[in-house]
């Protein structure tokens, strides 16, 4: 007898990839949300995941409140935890896309230190501030695109080439700046007031950090590039029979992460009034831990925008913790270092947990 199912694997695979693609919040292992008939964020906070993740915002503000009463509730503290989110944040969007498509971004705090370095040297020779963050963005930009290219048609594992790329983007920085910090020169006040121009009690720099994050959450969530990253990340092979070319999305989902580093390089100058080669150091740590703790999968396939911020605001907040108890740098690394290990297995532990 002839078994008919042989012609049919190439559109079995096919198939496959496409109903993943098109069902991106369902990726491998993601469980169903009873709330799925709300739709949108909402739906999304209802999952089992992100309420736990709300539970743990929750508690470790009690925590706050109670440690320190005295100064971890007032208005100067909540904006100071938001600016540092807000940067932060942004690269922790463009991260979340590389990790769902299967690779990650080890140079995003070199990266943001180049585009800073670069912009403010154009302030020394009286460029205006929207050139200058038109720079950052280009630069930040670049810089992602050569990563995609290395890892998408060079071949060169995504560890390897972000890594080659750290220390490229750092050097160059270091060189360009002579190891200085770069002064905002006046006449940008521009880039400034995005830092000290507040509304509803709120910088301006918090506000970007909003609109990158909903821009992040639709392509991700409600188009056809955010299916792919799904499909890409879940089953490359299957992805590449369906139609997807693979490495020209991965190229762009890296030029995506060095876009976000750009504008993160923007904000940073706002908050500091400079361009240094110090910038974004460790940012990785920080972007890498807020999307796992959020539930994104180092393997890649499965994850959401929503549970990224929620991660990142969690650590952030464990940071300005750390800083209100008089905790030193050191202490803080060890604590952020065993959150991760933490995070990694009881993701692990998810997973292997009957759905």
């Amino acid at each position: 007898m002839t078994d008919t199912r042989g012609p049919r694997a190439g559109e079995d695979a096919k198939s496959g990839a496409e109903a993943q693609a098109e069902t991106p919040a369902q990726g491998p292992g993601a469980p169903r949300n009873p709330m799925g008939a709300l739709g949108g964020p909402l739906a999304r906070l209802g999952e089992a995941r992100h309420l736990g993740l709300v539970v743990a915002l929750v508690l470790l503000a009690l925590v706050g409140l109670v440690t320190r009463p005295d100064n971890f509730a007032t208005a100067s503290n909540l904006v100071s935890i938001l600016s540092l989110a807000a940067t932060i944040g942004v690269i922790t969007v463009g991260m979340t896309f590389v990790i769902i498509g299967g690779g990650i971004d080890l140079s995003v705090g070199a990266i943001m230190a180049l585009a800073s370095v670069w912009a403010t040297t154009l302030a020394t020779q009286s460029y205006g501030p929207f050139v200058m963050i038109i720079c950052a963005v280009l630069v930040g930009t670049g810089a992602g695109l050569v990563n995609g290219l290395l890892i998408a048609y060079g071949r060169l594992v995504p560890f390897i080439a972000t890594l080659a790329m750290l220390v490229a983007a750092r050097g160059l920085a270091q060189r360009m700046s002579d190891r200085r910090t770069q002064l905002v020169q006046q006449g940008n006040e521009a880039i400034v007031e995005l830092s000290t121009t507040r509304v509803l009690g709120l910088p301006l720099l918090v506000y970007v950090f909003a609109l990158v994050v909903a821009a992040g959450w639709v392509l991700l969530n409600r188009t056809t590039f955010g299916r792919r990253t799904y499909a890409v990340g879940g089953n490359p092979e299957a992805a590449r029979l369906a139609g997807i070319d693979v490495r020209r999305h991965t190229m762009l989902l890296y030029a995506l992460s060095g876009l976000c580093c750009g504008i993160a390089a923007v904000l940073i100058m706002a908050r500091t009034t400079t361009g240094s080669s110090t910038h974004g150091d460790l940012y990785e740590l920080d972007a890498i831990a807020a999307v796992i703790i959020g539930g994104t999968l180092l393997t890649g396939g499965r994850g959401s925008i929503i549970g990224s911020i929620l991660g990142l605001l969690i650590f952030t907040l464990i940071t300005n913790l750390f800083i209100l108890n008089g905790l030193n740098t050191s202490d803080q690394l060890i604590a952020k270092g065993l959150i991760i290990v933490v995070a990694v297995l009881l993701q692990r532990r998810g997973l292997r947990s009957p759905t």
